[in-house]
């Protein structure tokens, strides 16, 4: 919550407009739904999805989007990725001497925060901006550490989630900071506004626990449905494959595409990740294509013996 509202806050204060507050009450959303797994759940986690998470990307997301598309018709007043802070001690000490006598040591704490907040808001918009999407994908992974273990999901499996989360967020976070920061790019809020759709799919893998869960076969499903088998046995490898073809890797890569393609935008960097991307999808693509002849030989290999199961 406390995230959500600081992104919220430098809302307001870059477009020095109070109606953008509002987009605090998303959080009422986050309320309600913590009230109803202590009520309905009993504090335990859903199957194979995390509503708290998902709500989360719906308090942030839109601040985050707003602050990009801001950043366009802003710049800071020095050097680019330089940040001056002056939180000195004289400022400290002016509000400690007006605060000390007759208006006791709580004014005294009022006036510090005062002074601590207003030296918070001469931080350059972009350096906040790269700073909420840095704690906004920390705290992703946190959070999914720290609430309630789904249905069927182990302690093993949660960990083996939150390390693939950890470089998923690196990926993620890659991709919208080295993209939006091309000078061209923040020229083209067509470009600005396709890159963050990208990048807000991208986040909707975090509330969903299928990487590491089978589906598992029924008993009342038909050992003649192939695909289904198929499903059964490597639902969390597909569930992967399928992430980074469609979700992460694939994406990103027709978005550095189409910068380097058609906008003629080149960079070491960008070109460096495009070619990551490249061999992440044919690597996918490979795994896939294992899967697939492995476990026909297996199909093939039962049927002989009169015997088609998971």
């Amino acid at each position: 919550l406390l995230h959500s509202l600081i992104g919220v806050w430098r809302v307001t204060a870059a477009k020095k407009e109070p109606k953008y507050w509002l987009l605090a009450l998303l959080n009422l959303l986050l309320c309600l739904e913590t009230g109803l797994t202590l009520k309905f759940k009993q504090g335990r986690g859903y199957k194979w999805f995390s509503p708290a998470i998902f709500l989360y990307l719906i308090c942030t997301v839109p601040s985050l989007w707003l602050l990009e598309i801001h950043h366009g018709t802003q710049y800071c007043g020095n050097e680019p990725g330089a940040v001056q802070v002056n939180v000195s001690n004289q400022d400290f000490n002016q509000s400690r001497d007006s605060s000390h006598g007759s208006e006791g040591t709580d004014h005294h704490i009022i006036q510090t925060a005062k002074v601590f907040v207003n030296q918070l808001s001469t931080i350059c918009e972009t350096v906040w901006t790269l700073a909420l999407h840095q704690t906004f994908l920390l705290l992703l992974v946190v959070g999914r550490w720290l609430l309630p273990i789904g249905v069927e999901i182990t302690r093993d499996q949660l960990s083996q989630l939150l390390l693939m989360f950890v470089g998923t967020a690196a990926d993620i976070l890659e991709f919208a900071s080295e993209t939006l920061d091309i000078e061209d790019v923040r020229k083209n809020y067509a470009l600005i506004n396709a890159i963050l759709a990208v990048w807000t799919w991208s986040m909707l893998q975090f509330p969903l626990d299928l990487a590491v869960q089978h589906i598992g076969c029924k008993p009342t499903m038909s050992t003649r449905r192939i695909p289904s088998l198929l499903l059964c046995r490597y639902s969390a490898e597909l569930w992967n494959i399928g992430v980074s073809l469609f979700i992460q890797d694939g994406p990103f890569f027709i978005v550095r595409s189409i910068l380097m393609g058609h906008f003629r935008i080149f960079n070491q960097m960008l070109v460096f990740f495009t070619a990551k991307n490249i061999l992440v999808v044919t690597l996918q693509l490979y795994r896939l294509a294992v899967i697939t002849l492995d476990f026909r030989a297996t199909i093939l290999q039962k049927s002989r013996k009169g015997e088609v199961s998971c």
